[in-house]
């Protein structure tokens, strides 16, 4: 008896990775978005070898990222769901832009059950470089799809990989434009070889079918903003946020989660009046220390960066909360 190999499933969503320029030296005067997955997976050499079987695509969205919408997060929420819960797929591959994805990849994590990998890759060079890095990210996502007892959301970029949680761009220029921060990458991929430096992520269960629902449900997103602490800040901009109907904020504060008076002041006068507020740090490693003394009326959002403190109070407030594990 003859057993079905299973496929691999990718999802285009444009980005750099299928950016165009007009010179094949030019390797940021590019327009992101432009070649379709199909022709994309085409142009890679060794790419059905490195998938071990059936090879399936299709096309969410053509977009930089940039331009990343709640919209495209749902679609693409949606099809992972599906493709996750079909035996006959080893593993999702998600094309994408590199200046959003260490935000859908966390909130990809936070709504899916991905007993299975899905693998987010990416480039930094577009498609018609001379030295393009996307079909190198590709097949080494082709790797992680295959390697033994591989789970979870996981970013693949520049011969790493990389957690949900911890991954960040940390450069606007070099093709290893990624950072896990002092824990560092899961492992790398070396010639088609996975090598662990860590285990696997633990799938999710419970609660991501009921977030799942209520990202897919159609209702309106909350809207959540970003506010930083600095020399001189104050509370005006935090003020005028709530008069425009703010639902949620986070506050990228100083060190170990200081504000200044004057923004502090402001921020729960704006949790007084019903706005979630959330601490984290700006600094790009660590995270802030709960103090007993300190901030008692502002809730902390320890160990993510801003942008992911934003998804997760997004989630919060759209009802699909999610444990930030």
């Amino acid at each position: 008896m003859q057993v079905e190999t299973k496929k691999i499933v990718v999802l285009g969503t444009g980005g750099t990775i299928a950016g165009k320029a007009a010179a094949a030296g030019d390797n940021i005067g590019y327009v992101a978005g432009q070649v379709g997955v199909q022709d994309l997976l085409a142009g890679v050499p060794g790419l059905a070898q490195a998938a071990q079987g059936p090879l399936d695509f299709e096309q969410v969205a053509q977009i930089d990222s940039k331009n990343m919408e709640f919209g495209v997060w749902a679609a693409l929420a949606q099809r992972c769901h599906a493709h996750l819960q079909d035996d006959s797929v080893r593993a999702v591959v998600i094309t994408h832009g590199t200046d959003t994805l260490e935000e859908t990849v966390w909130f990809l994590h936070s709504v899916l059950d991905a007993r299975k990998p899905v693998l987010l890759t990416c480039a930094m060079r577009p498609a018609t470089a001379i030295a393009p890095d996307g079909p190198q990210n590709l097949l080494d996502a082709m790797a992680v799809a295959h390697a033994p007892g591989a789970r979870g959301v996981l970013v693949v970029c520049a011969g790493a990989v990389h957690g949900a949680r911890q991954v960040q761009k940390v450069h606007p220029y070099r093709v290893d434009a990624f950072s896990s921060g002092e824990g560092g990458p899961l492992g790398w991929v070396e010639e088609g070889r996975v090598r662990l430096a860590q285990d696997w992520p633990q799938a999710q269960a419970g609660w991501a079918q009921s977030a799942l629902e209520k990202v897919a449900s159609g209702a309106s997103w909350p809207r959540v903003e970003i506010v930083m602490n600095y020399a001189g800040a104050c509370g005006a901009t935090v003020d005028a946020l709530v008069r425009d109907g703010v639902q949620g904020l986070v506050v990228a504060a100083t060190g170990n989660g200081t504000l200044h008076h004057a923004l502090q002041a402001a921020l729960e006068r704006a949790q007084q009046a019903g706005v979630a507020v959330r601490v984290t740090t700006r600094c790009p490693l660590g995270q802030v220390l709960s103090l007993p003394w300190a901030h008692a009326a502002l809730p902390l959002s320890p160990g993510l960066i801003p942008v992911k403190a934003r998804v997760s109070l997004l989630l919060e407030l759209l009802g699909a909360s999610a444990p930030t594990l």
